[in-house]
C-alpha cells in the first residue's frame, strides 16, 4: 500500500517557485523585458531542453545562470512555470489561440506529458476552431513534425477537402513531411493526374527552376529529381490514362528511374504483363451514405433564434414587403462562431469572422433574455493598424420578438448614416472591442461571473435610425450568449 500527497508536494514546489531566496536561474523572455527566478535542479530533472541549455551556459559573477527566451510571452512561460513546478495547468477562460501557442512552446521545451495532454485537448474540445484557422494550424504542426493525433485530425480533413491546401496560395511553401503525409494516404479524394500537377508545381517552387519549361536543362532536370526524391514513389503511375501518361508524365520523365518509365509504358501497352516497379494501389473513393429516414425533427442550429426568427431577419435583407416564411425562406444561416462554444474573448470574434461578408450577430441579454443583432453586408476586416469605418446602406440592427417573453414586438432600424455604418476594429483594439454597428458595439467589462462571461453591450447605435430597446431598460447589459451567422443564398 502506498499512501500519497501530491497536492501538498504540488503546493510546496509552488511556494518553492515564488521564494526569491535560492534561486540560481534567471530566465529572460519578451525581448529580455521580463524575467523569471528557478532552480537548476528542479529545471534540468524536469526537462531534457533545460538540462541540455544548462550544461551550455556559465554562470555570472553571482553564480546564476541566464537563458534567454525572447519570443516567449511571460504569461505562457509562467504557465510552464507552474507546471514543471507544480503539475498544474489552468486552461478556464483562456483562448484557444494561447493553448495552440502554448502547446507548441511545451513541445519545444521537450515537455511531452503537457504537450500531448494540450494536443489531445484541443482535438477534443476546440475543433470548430482548428478547423476555423485550418492553414495556419497545418502548417504549424507539420513545420514541426512532433504531433502526430493533430496531423492525423488535420489530414482527415485534407483528404475529404484537398482544395483548402493544395489551392492555397501558400501550396509550394508546405512542408515536405506534410506533402509526403497525405502522397501516402489511399483516400486522398483527388484524380491522380492532378495530384501529380501539385507535385511538380511543389518540386519546381522550392529551388525556383525556370518557369519557362522549354528553357531547361539537364541540370534543372537532375535538381526537380533530387528534391522530389521522396515524394515520386507515392504516385500512383498505373493507375493513369494513356492520354494522361502522355500529356502530364511524358514531358518530366527525365526525373523518373529508367525502370519505372519502362513499366509504365509496357503497362500502357501489355497490361497483363507483370512489372519490376512496385505498383501501389489506386486511390479509394469515398462513398458517403444517406442517412436512414427518420420522422425524428432536426436539432436547430442556434440556442438563441428560431426558423421564424430566420425569416423575419432574411425579410429584412431583402427589403420585401411580404414576409418569408420557414419554407420559401431563400437564405441559409451558417453558424461561424457561438460564445459558449467557441469562447466570449472580443478577439476570439475578429479572428474567427475575419474576411465574411454577409453576416448576422445575435446577442441573448441576461436580464431581459431579449434577443438583439444586427446585419452587416461587408467584410468584417482584422487587418487595420487604426479603427476603419465602413459605408453601407444596406445594415441594420434589431431585436426580436419573444414567444414568452417581456418583449411584445420587434424593432428594426436601418442605417441612417450610411458612411458610419461598421466599424473594423484596429488590432491593438480587438482585445477589448467586439462587433461594432454604429455605436453599438460590444467589450470586454474585465471582470467574469458565471451568468454575463464579461461582456456588455450599448442598447444603443447612433448612426441608425433609432434605439432597439425600449427607454425603461438600461443603456448597458451583459449578455449570456452570441452568435454569429454567415448568410448564404
Amino acid at each position: 500500500m502506498s499512501l500519497n500527497f501530491f497536492d501538498k508536494l504540488s503546493r510546496n514546489l509552488i511556494e518553492l517557485l515564488n521564494d526569491k531566496d535560492d534561486y540560481d536561474v534567471i530566465i529572460e523572455v519578451e525581448n529580455k523585458e521580463k524575467s523569471f527566478t528557478a532552480h537548476s535542479s528542479v529545471l534540468k530533472f524536469r526537462s531534457s531542453y533545460f538540462r541540455r541549455e544548462l550544461e551550455n551556459i556559465q554562470p555570472n559573477e553571482n553564480n546564476i545562470k541566464i537563458i534567454v527566451k525572447s519570443s516567449i510571452s511571460a504569461q505562457i512561460f509562467n504557465v510552464i512555470l507552474q507546471y514543471i513546478y507544480g503539475g498544474i495547468v489552468n486552461l478556464e477562460n483562456t483562448e484557444t489561440k494561447f493553448i495552440f501557442d502554448l502547446m507548441l512552446i511545451t513541445n519545444e521545451f521537450e515537455l511531452e506529458e503537457l504537450t500531448n495532454k494540450l494536443e489531445t485537448f484541443l482535438i477534443e474540445t476546440k475543433g470548430s476552431w482548428l478547423r476555423t484557422h485550418f492553414s495556419f494550424i497545418y502548417h504549424s504542426i507539420f513545420s514541426r513534425n512532433n504531433f502526430k493525433k493533430l496531423e492525423n485530425f488535420c489530414n482527415d480533413i485534407v483528404v475529404k477537402y484537398p482544395n483548402l491546401i493544395f489551392d492555397a496560395d501558400d501550396f509550394t511553401s508546405l512542408e515536405e513531411s506534410a506533402l509526403l503525409s497525405l502522397l501516402k494516404r489511399d483516400d486522398l479524394q483527388m484524380e491522380e493526374v492532378k495530384i501529380w500537377d501539385y507535385v511538380i508545381k511543389w518540386g519546381i517552387a522550392q529551388p525556383n527552376l525556370p518557369t519557362n519549361f522549354d528553357d531547361w536543362t539537364k541540370e534543372n532536370f537532375l535538381t526537380l529529381k533530387t528534391t522530389l526524391q521522396q515524394c515520386l514513389p507515392h504516385i500512383r503511375y498505373f493507375h493513369l490514362s494513356g492520354v494522361e501518361i502522355v500529356d502530364k508524365i511524358e514531358p518530366y520523365k527525365k526525373i523518373l528511374d529508367k525502370q519505372l518509365w519502362k513499366d509504365i509504358n509496357q503497362h500502357l501497352l501489355i497490361p497483363d504483363r507483370p512489372v519490376k516497379s512496385i505498383i501501389l494501389p489506386p486511390r479509394s473513393i469515398l462513398v458517403t451514405e444517406l442517412p436512414p429516414r427518420t420522422k425524428k425533427p432536426k436539432e436547430f442550429f442556434s440556442t438563441i433564434i428560431s426558423e421564424e426568427h430566420v425569416a423575419k431577419i432574411s425579410t429584412w435583407i431583402d427589403r420585401k414587403v411580404t414576409e418569408y416564411t420557414s419554407t420559401n425562406n431563400p437564405y441559409k444561416f451558417e453558424l461561424i462562431l457561438c460564445g459558449t462554444r467557441d469562447g466570449f474573448e472580443t478577439q476570439t470574434f475578429w479572428d474567427m469572422c475575419h474576411d465574411y461578408p454577409g453576416t448576422v450577430v445575435l446577442i441573448k441579454v441576461a436580464e431581459t433574455n431579449e434577443i438583439i443583432g444586427g446585419y452587416n453586408p461587408l467584410p468584417w476586416d482584422n487587418s487595420n493598424n487604426w479603427d476603419k469605418w465602413m459605408e453601407t446602406k444596406d445594415s441594420f440592427i434589431f431585436s426580436l420578438k419573444l414567444k414568452n417573453g417581456n418583449i411584445t414586438k420587434s424593432i428594426l432600424s436601418r442605417v441612417k448614416n450610411i458612411q458610419y455604418a461598421i466599424v473594423n476594429v484596429s488590432k491593438d483594439n480587438q482585445k477589448y472591442y467586439g462587433p461594432h454597428f454604429g455605436d453599438l458595439w460590444m467589450h470586454s467589462s474585465g471582470f467574469n461571473s458565471t451568468l454575463d462571461h464579461g461582456f456588455f453591450c450599448s442598447k444603443y447605435g447612433y448612426n441608425y435610425e433609432k434605439a432597439i430597446r425600449l427607454s425603461s431598460l438600461s443603456e448597458y447589459f451583459s449578455i449570456i450568449n452570441y452568435e454569429v451567422f454567415k448568410i448564404v443564398k
